[in-house]
């Protein structure tokens, strides 16, 4: 375990791809960075990330440990924790673990992510990330020309019918507690997609795989893919003590931490990138809108170090030196 020291420039909460990549580019600025990371990654389930150009189909597991270790290789820290508070301390930041532990920070970088809040299905938890997606960018070449199933419990049901019909031939609408309209029962008849009206009741599972869809009457459809649209709620209880709360993220998806162009919360000094403010984005997608953030952090930092050697300079009393 890496030493958590008692004071840096940018403490990064969170050490998924974006926490991590926002790490290495501030390790590589020469700015003192710890990353604190819960060990709870939101795609541990998964087999593999897609999409993210020359590591497609990478373990998430494996993709880690190459940020840590490239993190490292620059001075960065990685500690082990879970962060229960964060609170203002003069121009900067103290953040204390659960364990007791604490560090003072000049920024803070919120790169926690998400929680899925899945459908209440007695088989969704389990074979949630395998046979149960929500994504058709991130698992549907996997279950192409499958027979995948579509549950309906919102909106977004038939966005989802749609895209997956890109994938597979053998698409079944569950319209569960979100029937389509008469439009949208044209559109799914033109693509040639199934509805089924009558609620589901359980997911059936064998040998740890979707077995298929039973319903309350009794039936059931056989199904080797569910796809479903979880709530996602950001991780950023831990921030309300300086002020921080999650609202509705404009897609109707879940509740998100809010930021601005430049990854700035509302709180001078905390930057937030990846699912905790966008809570759509893929791997790829999260890791760049970490690295921009950090970026920021240090043009910021490096104007208040400037403002710092300026007054030294014009008293030379003052004491002076690169944080």
């Amino acid at each position: 375990m890496d030493e958590l020291m008692d004071t840096c420039d940018v403490v990064v909460i969170g050490g998924g791809a974006a926490g991590l990549n926002g790490a290495l580019m501030l390790a590589r600025s020469r700015r003192a960075v710890v990353v604190i990371d819960s060990g709870l990654p939101r795609n541990a389930p998964a087999d593999g990330v897609h999409g993210l150009l020359g590591h497609d189909g990478i373990p998430p597991a494996e993709l880690v440990a190459r940020g840590r270790d490239e993190v490292r290789r620059y001075g960065g820290h990685i500690v082990s924790g879970e962060v229960t508070t964060a609170v203002r301390d003069d121009d900067g930041f103290v953040v204390s673990l659960a364990d007791g532990r604490a560090v003072r920070a000049r920024r803070l970088l919120v790169t926690t992510g998400l929680v899925d809040e899945l459908p209440d299905l007695p088989g969704v938890g389990e074979l949630w990330g395998h046979d149960v997606l929500h994504c058709p960018y991130c698992h549907g070449w996997e279950v192409r020309d499958k027979r995948i199933g579509i549950l309906a419990t919102g909106p977004r049901a038939m966005h989802q019918a749609l895209l997956f019909r890109q994938l597979s031939d053998d698409i079944t609408y569950f319209s569960h507690t979100a029937p389509p309209t008469a439009e949208e029962r044209e559109q799914l008849a033109a693509r040639n997609i199934r509805v089924v009206d009558t609620r589901v009741a359980s997911l059936a599972v064998a040998n740890g795989h979707l077995a298929g869809i039973d319903l309350v009457d009794g039936s059931a459809v056989a199904c080797d893919a569910l796809v479903v649209m979880p709530r996602m709620v950001a991780r950023a209880g831990f921030l309300g003590d300086i002020g921080l709360t999650l609202s509705e993220h404009p897609s109707g998806l879940g509740d998100h931490l809010p930021v601005d162009a430049m990854g700035r919360t509302e709180i001078d000094g905390v930057w937030a990138a990846g699912n905790v403010t966008d809570i759509a984005a893929q791997v790829g997608a999260s890791a760049a809108a970490a690295a921009f953030a950090a970026a920021q952090i240090n043009a910021d930092l490096v104007m208040e170090d400037t403002a710092k050697a300026v007054a030294a300079h014009r008293n030379p009393g003052l004491a002076f030196s690169r944080q």
